[in-house]
């Protein structure tokens, strides 16, 4: 799965506001289209780029006993007031220690950033990355229970850039509160990080997820265990086409997930984790807070695939295009931060392997083509190999791996970095073809899938409504298995798997792969621990959705109510809830589910407020046992404006307005009037603007319909007129929420005339289409 780190905020291609057609693969880049996921990377790393922070990475948690202030904040549970988008720009991606993340807010004020140090602490110094989308107003604030906040700092002058703020408080959480912006964008960070020397022990929080939950038992499978603490040695051994993994000796299949939760929270989902039959998790990124993971993965005898990020990791994209044949410093700085990670983690027991690397050989097309591209791509090889040869130097004792996006990528590897003990490889649904892939390329080496499960986005035929059609819950959970048996088939050559994914996170993304969305558990989780030799014959299991429905699918009246059906049984008998949820990714890009108005009407049967915002939507239902898992099934409708009875006398009519944007596309005054949905006029960024309408002749009309894009107008007037000069108001109206106006007016005129007078967005106005009707 590609991991594009959010680009920084771009114009939108008109003035009127950013488009709203969601980016759709295309043949040969189909995985650029895949979804993020939360990562960690060293942050030295990442500051090298433009030396942004000015102090040096101190291990969060390592003892205070000098006046050195530590790093507090890296890792830690991170909260805000809103996102620009789940998906990119999450609150923790301000924490994480990289770079090429971010943190960015909706397109207005106040917003607030929150950082949770899990401990009381004396605060020493606040540091701030902004991307350039920054505070002029703002303060930074402590509490010890995120209710009462101390003002620390507080300016009205930030213009952006690093600001390194001495500050002066104790406290458990931090927050940046923000009450202007610098322009018509949210605010947005790369990294804050808060520095400071621990208080002492802080009571046990009632709310903290990290507690061990008891329910959780490891079932005992056969995993290799930790002997007293002591590092393991792991290696590849055999021959050509029958090898294995070895730890301590001992054969070792490789059976996991790839991580999804903070490290901090590794204690309480390990549990759940290990119950699977896992013996393996798999991450993105190494640092200081992975020591969390690798004690909790230790304690249950799962063992860690170490990951390095390299940029531009995660596909077509994702980072910051890096030349491997020039750029001398970025290979110096990144090869001894990765050779600092291994030096301190080599001798604990949770390390299985050092992976070098993620989807960077797929990603690097998006900086460079063709014979540029065949040697960077070459290169970046040679420096993973580099950096392999340097590792064995510091750490015999475990392998070295890389991980890309298919077999593609192989043959850059086999010419150019020969050091790595094993391959890896990113698949979805083609893993079943990866043995095929390996055979005809001869790679002469065994590998590990890395992530896997449930085909993506960019692998499913679309669906009635032209967006990529989900699979269902029972067809993902099949998924896993036949992965897993296609692995396991290509013996001495296939090492074992890691799914995708083991994450919490129940939007968009995390509908389609995870399998544990809001803690709850669902069929993928059950069915890839049988497939490991769990018997979960006598656990509670999740509710099973075998069919969903959603009536006039094709064309759902904004505002208006549609019928969404689910066939749902519980194999357990336990009562299910349900929960209908909404996703408008395919109309803007959200990752986010919010909760729809609905009423159940009967068994299954649910009758959902569709929302204003025109396009192809999503619809969820969440079943809900009450036991702690959960199904989930999922279909697109498409949102249309409603129909209105009458004659349409606008349609085709002489169209102007005070401005309209030429730059970007055709988004002329016409485009309002043409009967087309998927066009639209739209104004120049300003606070007023108006629009008009020549019928031809003298016109009787008694309704008119508004279908606004994004940016919509709070205010504005209707007018008309015989000879455009004169103009009478047939109605005000304020408090505009977008989407569609229905406007009862009585009305006679040859013009009509909008006098758009307050702004909805910061953008300027822009409507699909305006019609005046004669019923």
């Amino acid at each position: 799965m590609r991991i594009p780190p959010p680009p920084a905020p771009t114009p939108a291609p008109s003035p009127g506001a950013p488009s709203s057609v969601a980016h759709r693969p295309t043949p040969g880049r189909a995985a650029s289209a895949r979804r993020s996921r939360p990562r960690r990377r060293a942050a030295l790393a990442a500051a090298t780029v433009a030396g942004l922070l000015g102090s040096t990475l101190v291990v969060a948690g390592a003892t205070a006993a000098h006046a050195a202030p530590v790093l507090l904040s890296q890792g830690r549970p991170a909260t805000a007031s809103s996102v620009e988008s789940a998906d990119y720009t999450p609150a923790r991606a301000a924490f994480d220690g990289d770079l090429t993340t971010r943190w960015s807010s909706a397109f207005r004020d106040p917003q607030w950033l929150q950082v949770d140090l899990e401990q009381r602490a004396a605060l020493d110094r606040v540091e701030l990355v902004w991307e350039g989308a920054y505070a002029t107003a703002y303060q930074v604030q402590v509490s010890d229970d995120a209710s009462s906040w101390t003002t620390v700092h507080s300016t009205t002058s930030g213009d952006g850039g690093t600001d390194v703020l001495d500050v002066d408080g104790t406290g458990r959480y931090v927050r940046l509160l923000s009450t202007a912006r610098s322009g018509g964008y949210g605010n947005s960070l790369w990294e804050m990080r808060v520095l400071g020397t621990p208080a002492g022990t802080d009571p046990t929080d009632p709310t903290d997820p990290t507690d061990p939950d008891p329910a959780y038992v490891d079932p005992g499978h056969p995993n290799v265990p930790v002997r007293d603490s002591a590092p393991s040695r792991v290696e590849v051994v055999g021959t050509e086409g029958s090898w294995d993994l070895q730890v301590d000796g001992r054969p070792f299949t490789v059976r996991g997930f790839t991580w999804g939760p903070s490290f901090s929270a590794a204690e309480h989902y390990m549990g759940p984790l290990a119950a699977t039959g896992a013996n393996t998790i798999r991450t993105w990124g190494t640092g200081a807070d992975t020591l969390q993971l690798l004690d909790a993965a230790a304690a249950r005898d799962v063992r860690v695939v170490m990951g390095f990020w390299l940029l531009p990791g995660g596909g077509p994209g994702s980072g910051g295009c890096i030349d491997y044949r020039t750029d001398a410093a970025y290979r110096s700085t990144t090869k001894a931060d990765i050779l600092r990670w291994v030096e301190q983690y080599k001798g604990h027991p949770g390390v299985l392997m050092w992976n070098i690397g993620n989807e960077a050989i797929l990603g690097l097309q998006n900086c460079f083509s063709g014979t540029d591209l065949e040697q960077v791509r070459h290169a970046y090889a040679a420096f993973v190999n580099e950096v392999s040869v340097a590792i064995h130097a510091v750490d015999p004792n475990h392998p070295t791996t890389n991980t890309d996006a298919w077999a593609g990528a192989w043959p850059y590897l086999k010419a150019s970095a020969p050091d790595l003990d094993l391959l890896s490889i990113n698949a979805y649904g083609d893993v079943c073809n990866i043995r095929e892939s390996w055979e005809a390329g001869g790679y002469g080496k065994p590998y590990v899938l890395t992530e896997g499960g449930a085909a993506g986005e960019w692998e499913v035929p679309d669906d009635e409504n032209g967006v990529p059609d989900e699979p269902s819950d029972l067809e993902k959970g099949a998924a896993y298995v036949s992965s897993w048996r296609c692995i396991r088939e290509h013996e001495g050559v296939g090492l074992g798997a890691t799914f995708f994914h083991f994450g919490t996170e129940g939007d968009f993304g995390g509908v389609w792969f995870n399998v544990l969305p809001g803690d709850n558990k669902r069929l993928g989780y059950y069915a890839i621990a049988r497939a490991w030799g769990v018997d979960t014959s006598a656990m509670n299991t999740p509710p099973r959705i075998t069919a969903m429905r959603v009536l006039g699918a094709t064309s759902v009246a904004a505002g208006r109510t549609f019928t969404v059906e689910v066939d749902v049984t519980d194999p357990d008998g336990d009562p299910v809830e349900h929960h209908v949820m909404l996703n408008s990714k395919y109309v803007n890009d959200a990752g986010g589910i919010a909760e729809a108005r609905f009423t159940r009407t009967g068994p299954g049967r649910f009758e959902v407020t569709a929302p204003q915002l025109l396009g192809v939507w999503k619809v969820y239902v969440f079943a809900e046992d009450g036991r702690g898992n959960v199904g989930v099934e999922t279909r697109s409708f498409r949102v249309v404006a409603p129909a209105v009875p009458g004659t349409n006398v606008a349609l085709g009519a002489a169209a102007s307005a005070s401005s309209f944007d030429p730059w970007n596309g055709d988004f002329s005054p016409a485009r309002a009037v043409d009967g087309d949905p998927a066009t639209r006029w739209a104004s120049q960024w300003g606070p007023t603007a108006w629009y008009q309408l020549d019928l031809g002749s003298v016109q009787s009309f008694d309704h008119l319909q508004l279908v606004w894009e994004a940016a919509f107008a709070r205010s504005y007037t209707v007018q008309t007129s015989d000879d455009g000069t004169t103009w009478r108001t047939l109605r005000t109206v304020t408090g505009g929420d977008g989407g569609i106006d229905g406007l009862d007016v009585a009305g006679r005129g040859r013009y009509v005339r909008l006098d758009l007078t307050e702004r909805g967005t910061d953008w300027g106005f822009s409507l699909y289409e305006l019609g005046v009707y004669r019923r």
